[in-house]
């Protein structure tokens, strides 16, 4: 037990807790103002602060901008005509949906030989997902986590420069955000189950 001085944290705790109670999944965004690659790269930095188990550092990303948007969202409907997956409708949109914000973080991960490994893999680039949210709303930067149509298109794998075999767990949508409030839902009550002895 410890028995030296106590620093008090109080301060940092309520800090951090702001930033995770103002963070929101939101695309209200400026749309005419950048995201720049160099403040896109310090949030990615402190993604791959997220906790690792056996430290395969599993996280891989990639950031798209310009006329990278309207490729990503072709590619990605290539890939799923190619797999059969949706109809015209969702495809239609797939094409466009990827300009709604000036910028997007396509997050992927390495798959691991070993069953146990491999979960875990995911669940550090969850974690990594969350630190670049968090990140990003401390600067004033609204985010959307979207789950991708397909997890493993091999051709946004390519374009992203991934591996054939990686998965992507997250299209990031990223923007300034506009000044427009952004209500968040309730939480259900927390339920801690204290077990002493």
């Amino acid at each position: 037990r410890h028995t030296g001085p106590m620093t008090d944290h109080s301060h940092d705790h309520e800090l951090v807790a702001d930033i995770i109670r103002r963070r929101r999944t939101s695309m209200f965004v400026d749309p005419e103002r950048d995201v720049e690659p160099e403040l896109v790269a310090k949030l990615v930095e402190l993604a791959t602060w997220a906790p690792n188990h056996k430290r395969t550092w599993p996280w891989k990303f990639a950031y798209f901008t310009g006329a990278g948007l309207s490729r990503l969202g072709t590619t990605m409907v290539d890939d799923m005509v190619a797999a059969d997956f949706g109809d015209d409708g969702k495809r239609r949109k797939t094409a466009v949906k990827y300009e709604r914000t000036p910028g997007i973080v396509v997050v992927g991960c390495e798959p691991h030989d070993n069953e146990m490994l491999h979960l875990e893999n995911r669940d550090a680039v969850a974690a990594a997902i969350q630190n670049f949210l968090l990140g990003a709303t401390s600067v004033g930067l609204s985010t959307f986590w979207s789950t991708p149509a397909l997890t493993s298109p091999p051709g946004v794998l390519r374009l992203c420069g991934f591996d054939p075999d990686d998965r992507i767990v997250g299209i990031i949508y990223l923007g300034w955000h506009d000044g427009r409030p952004c209500d968040a839902p309730e939480r259900p009550r927390a339920v801690l189950r204290h077990v002493s002895d």
